[in-house]
């Protein structure tokens, strides 16, 4: 798999692409956010694989890391894993809205930067899979019936993927989307932890528990319906129908 690796520390960057490459990845460096860029841009890929994950520090000397994750999500659908020393989940949420798929704190350990970059490579491509064979998230038929939940004010439009709230469309990414929409086909029913990451994430390893968090607080303040998602805790999140 080809991996950009966009860091501005020369030492950091050879001692993380030797243990890269010595897992299998073709190991590109950026050091700013202008290499990153131009690096992404399909004249650049000609007669190449693409990029298969970036690997996104924030600290970078010439534009903050949130701009470029930003700009990159506009030039690819290639997940974006933002590594950053800000631990406070609204950065996380920042970050997330932006259009990045993941995000590792400093200091991290290289088991678990390896397992993240493979977590999101995998959904990436069995999302790729899923669109390519048309499915949809509600069923065979094709009724406005089975391809829209309607929550109160809270319209999900499951062909679409489009989720609205008293008319007023929200932008979600899509895994925000995915995590809503099975929360929302069972109103009021407790999903387990460990069920929402193996049906919306594809994986079971733990360390995704983090990552499902902040995609319910990001949720939380889209829709500015903090009550909407209630933990239940020590279980899981459950979805509390609004009144209409």
């Amino acid at each position: 798999m080809r991996l950009l690796l966009v860091e501005d520390d020369d030492h950091v960057a050879a001692a993380l692409s030797a243990i890269l490459k010595k897992h299998g990845f073709d190991v590109t460096h950026a050091r700013n956010g202008e290499e990153a860029l131009q690096a992404v841009l399909p004249a650049a890929n000609a007669g190449r694989a693409p990029f298969g994950v970036v690997l996104l520090d924030l600290g970078l000397p010439d534009q903050d890391g949130y701009q470029v994750c930003g700009k990159i999500r506009k030039l690819t659908t290639t997940p974006v894993i933002m590594v950053t020393a800000r631990a406070d989940v609204r950065s996380r949420i920042h970050g997330l809205n932006l259009g990045a798929d993941d995000y590792v704190t400093k200091p991290y350990d290289t088991g678990e930067l390896l397992a993240r970059i493979h977590a999101v490579s995998r959904r990436s491509a069995a999302a790729d899979a899923d669109d390519s064979g048309g499915g949809g998230t509600g069923g065979s038929g094709g009724s406005d019936e089975a391809a829209a939940l309607r929550l109160g004010p809270v319209t999900i439009e499951l062909s679409t993927r489009r989720v609205s709230v008293e008319g007023a469309e929200v932008q979600l990414t899509r895994k925000e989307f995915d995590l809503l929409a099975l929360l929302a086909q069972r109103p009021g029913v407790v999903f387990r932890r460990e069920q929402i990451i193996s049906e919306v994430w594809r994986t079971s390893w733990e360390g995704t528990g983090r990552t499902l968090e902040v995609h319910v607080a990001s949720l939380r303040a889209k829709l500015r319906m903090p009550a909407l998602i209630e933990t239940v805790r020590g279980v899981g999140y459950r979805l509390v129908a609004p009144a209409a």
